[in-house]
């Protein structure tokens, strides 16, 4: 057996398990409800546009409540000033505070109380609520202290642990059999890294002439994809020559996580100049070419087709986004530019098969600053 490579297996577990100093004990929603209402556990309001449960998931919740069945653990994060943050199981908690009429919405107000659906055991909580001055259309007394009773297991996660590992922490909890979007996931990274410069790139997914050169479809704006290439543009635009090789890339789902909570762990700094270059980017598109550049040019049909298309925007957004970041001239047809480019023999047909997100980055992006270089005199 090799003792030195044992020894710093041992050195480096001693190491992770100090990076993260964790506790854990079983409250009664009752308690954890007060600590909600005394504002000492924090739900972030950006954190509740994340995740989305319908009526019928929130009823079956409070229906495993009333029948006894235990919940999944919950886990909070430790502020400086001791409060906790509610990193992980936060549908549970909001539907949980939603049922008792205690959940506030982003401006500080009370949500109406949830109003139940049948469920497969409990059909009869069909219409009824927390308290209702009818008696058929409310929970009795006694089954709203059993839900108060119930306890959830808290595991705290305190506040001497590395962010690093709290980061860490919640990418796992929601990477294991979760229906969240990778976009989802960094979300909440960002919230938790800094919610200024996650509210920042909300305003920058906003901009107007940025939605109107995308024009994405009600699906992609659910699962804020709209959000990611804001995130994309800026981790790319400018990205060096030697960054944007296939093997930097590697995993660029957690390349754009990490570039993520570097870019909020920095906020501001260098946001001005990147909101700057983000704008005039997408102002240009939309003043010369509108959202036509980043679809598909038919040289058949002689006619921009379909809806958005990411290589179009890899390769004109980026290519543009990048000579705005250097102060380099570019062209000024882009639709023309876009026409050559469609019909090139190599972007016919299916010039995406077999590509991969990396693969294809690696590719058009510097084709993209290539081709929107201003011609030499």
């Amino acid at each position: 057996m090799n003792t030195n490579s044992s020894n710093s297996l041992e050195s480096q577990i001693e190491n992770a398990r100090r990076s993260i100093s964790s506790d854990g004990y079983p409250m009664s929603i009752g308690e954890l409800t007060n600590l909600y209402r005394d504002k000492e556990l924090k739900i972030r309001p950006e954190f509740q546009r994340l995740f989305r449960w319908s009526e019928i998931q929130k009823s079956r919740l409070i229906e495993s409540l009333l029948l006894g069945i235990p919940l999944p653990s919950i886990f909070v994060a430790q502020t400086e000033k001791g409060t906790w943050e509610l990193v992980d199981g936060l549908q549970r908690v909001s539907t949980i505070l939603e049922a008792q009429g205690e959940l506030l919405d982003h401006e500080g107000q009370k949500l109406p109380a949830l109003v139940l659906r049948k469920t497969k055991y409990l059909p009869a909580l069909e219409g009824r609520s927390w308290i209702n001055d009818d008696p058929t259309k409310s929970l009795s007394e006694a089954q709203r202290l059993d839900i108060k009773r119930s306890k959830l297991d808290v595991k705290i996660i305190k506040r001497d642990s590395s962010p690093e590992a709290k980061f860490d922490l919640f990418q796992r909890l929601n990477s294991y059999g979760s229906t969240l979007t990778p976009q989802e996931i960094r979300s909440a990274l960002l919230v938790a890294t800094s919610p200024d410069c996650y509210s920042w790139l909300e305003r920058l997914s906003r901009h107007p002439s940025f939605v109107q050169c995308t024009s994405l479809s009600e699906r992609l704006l659910e699962e804020r994809f709209d959000l990611e290439l804001v995130i994309r543009f800026l981790v790319l635009h400018a990205r060096p020559a030697d960054k944007l090789t296939l093997s930097s890339l590697r995993d660029f789902t957690q390349v754009l996580d990490d570039e993520s909570v570097a870019l909020a762990s920095r906020y501001p700094a260098a946001a001005q100049d990147l909101e700057s270059t983000f704008c005039k980017t997408f102002d240009f598109i939309s003043s010369h070419g509108e959202d036509n550049v980043l679809r598909k040019w038919d040289p058949v049909k002689y006619e921009f087709r379909g809806s958005f298309l990411v290589t179009a925007f890899e390769v004109f957004a980026m290519g543009i986004g990048y000579h705005i970041s250097i102060n380099s001239a570019h062209k000024t047809d882009i639709v023309a530019t876009a026409k050559e480019f469609w019909s090139r023999p190599d972007m016919q047909g299916g010039f995406a098969t077999g590509r991969s997100t990396e693969r294809r980055i690696s590719e058009f992006v510097p084709l993209g600053r290539e081709l929107m270089a201003a011609a030499q005199h």
